[in-house]
């Protein structure tokens, strides 16, 4: 056979991934140590958290001024763009640089962002710690979200991540004054994030998992000190989250928006005792804590 006769071969190769962002990697004390007088007229010192401002520049614009610990601050300010919706993805952010010294984080888009000023016009003010803030309003896209259908926790993986969070170390044990959340894969712990509010420490695990390749196999779940809002239900269901669970309690808005997006809203979350406001069909009764006996009539 002639070579000549044989049909061109044409290969195809997929296109390379979009570069992650460049980050910096700043760092900062998280507490600090002060002098107190206590109730004896006795004089002590502790730790209490130290809370500093970052303000966000986009594109050499001014956006926001967000209060933090700084623990993560590239994470922090990547997950408030996503939850924001001011950008789709990680790969239409070049990079994301902190600088402690003047307090500031600069970020520069690969194309730019699309009606900043008319996107960032309204501002809602949410409740929480710290006070978060949204733009927009907080109920648009909402419709969007799908969560998967069949998502399930066990009752004994519930009870398993309240007591890892019970165990696990934090500025909240040395410190106070401080929110947690942490994302758990089923019972595993991916990642624990603590700050001045409970926004921020949300905000920072959303721009962890944009970072990611894809996480290991397991259902999503949430878990935070801080009562369930609207604000970070409509974020947990952002990141994919069916179950959010939480030691405090639930507000009306954040129930409707439970119970709207799909997500199992758990509160009340202590030791083996919770309450199950929204979605009860994705917790999976295998571990019931023994009846109270009540005192005899």
């Amino acid at each position: 056979m002639n070579l000549a006769d044989l049909p061109d071969l044409v290969v195809e190769t997929a296109a390379p991934a979009p570069a992650l962002p460049r980050l910096t990697q700043a760092r900062a004390d998280l507490t600090r140590e002060v002098q107190v007088v206590d109730e004896f007229g006795r004089p002590r010192s502790l730790r209490i958290p130290a809370e500093r401002d970052l303000t966000v520049y986009v594109d050499k614009r001014e956006l926001v001024t967000l209060m933090t610990l700084g623990a993560h601050p590239e994470w922090l300010v990547l997950g408030y763009l996503i939850n924001q919706r001011l950008v789709q993805g990680v790969h239409e952010i070049e990079s994301i640089t902190v600088d402690w010294d003047v307090g500031a984080a600069a970020v520069v888009t690969r194309q730019g962002i699309a009606r900043i000023e008319e996107r960032t016009a309204r501002r809602v003010v949410t409740t929480g710690c710290g006070q978060g803030s949204v733009f927009g309003g907080l109920m648009d896209d909402v419709d969007r979200i799908a969560l998967p259908p069949q998502a399930r926790l066990l009752q004994s993986q519930l009870y398993e991540i309240v007591n890892t969070i019970r165990l696990h170390d934090s500025t909240y044990k040395t410190a106070g004054s401080v929110h947690a959340c942490a994302l758990f894969l089923d019972d595993r712990l991916q990642l624990f994030v603590e700050d001045v509010g409970r926004h921020n420490a949300v905000d920072t695990i959303a721009g962890w998992m944009a970072l990611q390749d894809a996480l290991p196999e397991g259902e999503r779940v949430f878990y935070t000190t801080g009562r369930l809002t609207s604000e970070m239900v409509i974020k947990s269901a952002q990141m994919g989250v069916p179950v959010v669970i939480s030691r405090s309690g639930i507000t009306e808005m954040g129930l409707h928006v439970a119970q709207r997006v799909g997500l199992c809203a758990v509160g009340r979350a202590t030791h083996r005792r919770f309450l199950c406001f929204t979605h009860p069909q994705r917790i999976v009764f295998d571990a019931p804590p023994p009846e109270a006996t009540g005192a005899a009539a």
